[in-house]
């Protein structure tokens, strides 16, 4: 069955712990949060202390996404923070392999996201390392934006990528995901889908999720 990871960047934030137990009872997997610099994407969101006082109020797993330069700086404060997943921006460190090590010596999952213009090769000679690769379909940075549908071959190719080496691997796809391409993306080969505004934009979120997972 796919996997439902609502992104807290939509939630409330004022009403952050209630927003996140919401979820969990509704029947979310994990939990997408968006960690952003100001630099890598011109908005700021949540920091390591943030993590750590939302990781007392949940048994959700905490799939960490930085868009953030110089990723390597911030592996370690968001491991001890709780995270339980870790992805970083091929975009943002000439250094993937050694970064993706580095999230692995902490025994968590590592992942790795590409942008929509970035191509599936610059991650083809670490494929083997990695716990989970999180295709864009928008360009990073802000919530609410449209599907990009080339996303879709792009997930058919990982996929058939990541079947030829035989590995576990998780495609997860961050951006536009609704009820209405949920099943496209399915199809394709999408295993987790981050949604934001389809979750906590309605009035329902445990039939937003039901009907994400029902595909």
């Amino acid at each position: 069955m796919i996997q439902i990871a609502p992104s807290i960047l939509s939630a409330d934030f004022a009403r952050l712990e209630q927003e996140i137990l919401k979820v969990e009872t509704a029947g979310a997997d994990l939990l997408h949060i968006d960690v952003m610099d100001g630099h890598f994407v011109p908005n700021l969101t949540f920091g390591p202390p943030v993590v750590k006082a939302i990781r007392k109020v949940t048994q959700l797993p905490f799939d960490v996404h930085l868009m953030v330069d110089k990723p390597e700086e911030y592996v370690r404060p968001f491991a001890e923070a709780g995270a339980n997943i870790i992805t970083i921006h091929a975009e943002a460190t000439p250094h993937l392999h050694r970064v993706v090590q580095s999230i692995k010596e902490h025994r968590i999952q590592a992942g790795v996201a590409l942008n929509p213009a970035t191509p599936l090769c610059v991650i083809e000679e670490i494929l083997h390392d990695l716990d989970l690769i999180l295709i864009m379909s928008v360009n990073p940075g802000f919530g609410g934006q449209k599907f990009i549908p080339s996303a879709l071959k792009k997930i058919r190719r990982l996929k058939t990528m990541l079947m030829q080496i035989n590995s576990p691997a998780l495609i997860e796809v961050d951006g536009g995901v609704t009820s209405e391409n949920a099943a496209q993306l399915k199809d394709a080969g999408a295993d987790i889908l981050v949604a934001g505004s389809a979750i906590y934009g309605v009035v329902d979120c445990q039939a937003a999720i039901a009907s994400l997972k029902k595909v």
